[in-house]
């Protein structure tokens, strides 16, 4: 059986949920595998039309939530098998934190949800919420080393670049908004601002915060270590 990490008694900006809700969230670890792994499913299908309407090549770049719900699903079983893939982590935690976070800001700014009683839009806030919180799990199995943050960092800035800035190959490649914005490739519009804005910001504020926790916990075992020094001299 996997044993459970200690908890690294970190900040509450870097560890949001109560130590009990990380540790049973651990424990039962193959029900995070299984409801990612559902919604990576339903994910796919959602981005069936934008897919077929991309070519070939850029298909990576397009399907963001499910991509980063089945690199939640890899970092968890390489975990539980005791392979850790240090760049699985950390394309695990910028990818959940990013897409949860993101999907959360364009239902209340862009789709207004707060105002709406569409309960889908609803259904993407929650289930989009919890998507971002379980990124915060995977700090107690995970060391976010410079390189694994390295290729989460050039990934997702990727991501970004080709999604509002510069394409490469056909159209931008962001997610649809919402119904009313599903076709359009108009970016004067203020939706265009505000999706872009969020997702830049939030890959900024996910790589801040693997590289805080590496170095805390760097700075939290060199103190322990110093401790244990003093006591045998």
């Amino acid at each position: 059986m996997t044993t459970i990490p200690d908890t690294d008694n970190l900040p509450v900006y870097l560890s949001p949920l109560p130590t009990q809700i990380e540790t049973f969230v651990l424990r039962f670890s193959w029900a995070v595998i299984i409801i990612n792994t559902a919604g990576s499913i339903f994910g796919f299908w959602y981005y069936r039309f934008q897919l077929l309407n991309t070519s070939l090549v850029m298909w990576p770049v397009v399907p963001d939530s499910p991509i980063a719900t089945i690199l939640m699903v890899a970092s968890v079983l390489s975990w539980r098998f005791g392979q850790n893939r240090h760049w699985i982590h950390a394309l695990a935690f910028v990818g959940n934190l990013k897409y949860g976070l993101w999907v959360v800001a364009v239902q209340i700014f862009i789709n207004d949800v707060l105002m709406s009683q569409n309960l889908y839009y609803w259904f993407l806030l929650i289930s989009h919420f919890g998507m971002g919180l379980q990124a915060f799990v995977i700090y107690r199995y995970a060391k976010f080393t410079v390189p694994a943050v390295g290729i989460a960092t050039s990934w997702f800035g990727f991501n970004d670049i080709v999604d509002y800035l510069i394409p490469i190959i056909g159209e931008y490649h962001h997610t649809y908004f919402g119904p009313k914005l599903a076709s359009t490739g108009d970016h004067s519009i203020p939706a265009h601002d505000i999706a872009a804005t969020v997702a830049l910001c939030l890959t900024l504020l996910a790589v801040f915060l693997a590289f805080t926790i590496r170095i805390r916990r760097i700075k939290s075992e060199t103190a322990n270590n110093d401790r244990w020094a003093n006591l045998i001299v």
